[in-house]
């Protein structure tokens, strides 16, 4: 009777080490096949973190572009202005007539630069606008994914 409580311990044993080795696999398989979703998970945020900053780039580009043509435009009427008003001044016939030509060419101009200061800051709040639209998504997407993995 001995022998048979030897061999229901030894048996009682290898059951326990066998269900242990299998709840083993289980939660190793379970852990990876986790860490490989993850790993997924997070090449597709890559991906698109990628193609965000893509966007951004070429947005700021564009916003720089458009920026830059309407410096251009500004600076060319300017001096064409300028040559126009000095052509005037030089052919005005009494220096009252040279000075109400040149306030009314200081008002023209004021007038012009508040305009085009007010076209640049529009066309710079744009451009931002557009350039981190994306990545503003970009960073929802990531305080999403954070706050569900912690729910899990």
């Amino acid at each position: 009777m001995a022998k048979s409580k030897a061999e229901e311990k030894i048996s009682s044993g290898a059951e326990h080490i066998d269900m242990a080795v299998k709840n083993g696999a289980e939660a190793f398989k379970s852990g990876f096949e986790k860490a490989v979703a993850g790993y997924d998970k997070l090449l597709g945020h890559s991906k698109e973190n990628l193609e965000a900053c893509v966007k951004a780039a070429n947005a700021a580009g564009k916003g720089a572009e458009t920026l830059h043509n309407e410096l251009y435009t500004f600076s060319k009427q300017s001096i064409e202005d300028s040559i126009a008003a000095t052509k005037a001044l030089l052919a005005a016939k009494s220096a009252h007539e040279a000075f109400e030509l040149q306030s009314d060419f200081a008002k023209t101009s004021f007038d012009h630069y508040i305009g085009e200061v007010s076209k640049l800051s529009e066309i710079m709040a744009s451009a931002a606008k557009d350039t981190f639209g994306p990545l503003q998504g970009r960073y929802q997407a990531w305080v999403e994914a954070v706050q569900s993995t912690r729910a899990a």
